[in-house]
């Protein structure tokens, strides 16, 4: 299989209230850089929200569509919002918030990272951008043995 970056894929947001802001900056930021951004919401800003509920939505399309979509959750640590990504057959979620640049370059390289989670409350939204930007454009490598355990991670699902 070639080695392929998210260039051309259907980029899904979704947030918490913690990381609605970054969400509306970075959806309307890859729109203006000429991506194919669908905003999963939520549409208004609300408190007491739960995140769950308005993440599972973003993780369900890139599951039903992994070859042709990917996904940019936001969150206050994106831990949790991660966490749910990660419940769905064929989604892999790696977390970011702020550091080095190989975890977000290696997520891609080596784990075939399909949704990136931002932990909104750790990064200024200069540094989200770089590094979407960056994760974006991070071609998978698809040798065997990453094939293998990335394959592994569906089958460990009951």
């Amino acid at each position: 299989m070639p080695a392929l970056s998210h260039f051309g894929k259907t980029v899904y947001l979704a947030s918490d209230h913690a990381g609605f802001e970054y969400k509306n900056t970075v959806y309307n930021w890859l729109l203006s850089e000429g991506w194919k951004a669908v905003d999963c919401g939520p549409a208004e800003y609300q408190a007491e929200d739960d995140f769950p509920a308005l993440i599972a939505p973003a993780a369900r399309l890139v599951a039903q569509a992994p070859a042709e979509s990917c996904a940019l959750i936001f969150g206050g640590s994106g831990q949790g919002e991660a966490m749910t990504a990660n419940r769905h057959v064929g989604v892999r979620a790696a977390v970011y918030y702020g550091g080095n640049d190989a975890i977000v370059t290696l997520s891609r390289e080596h784990n075939d990272a399909n949704v990136l989670s931002i932990g909104a409350r750790f990064v200024a939204i200069d540094e989200v951008k770089r590094v979407v930007w960056l994760w974006l454009h991070t071609t998978s490598n698809y040798e065997e043995k990453y094939q293998r355990r990335n394959s592994l991670l569906d089958s460990v699902i009951t």
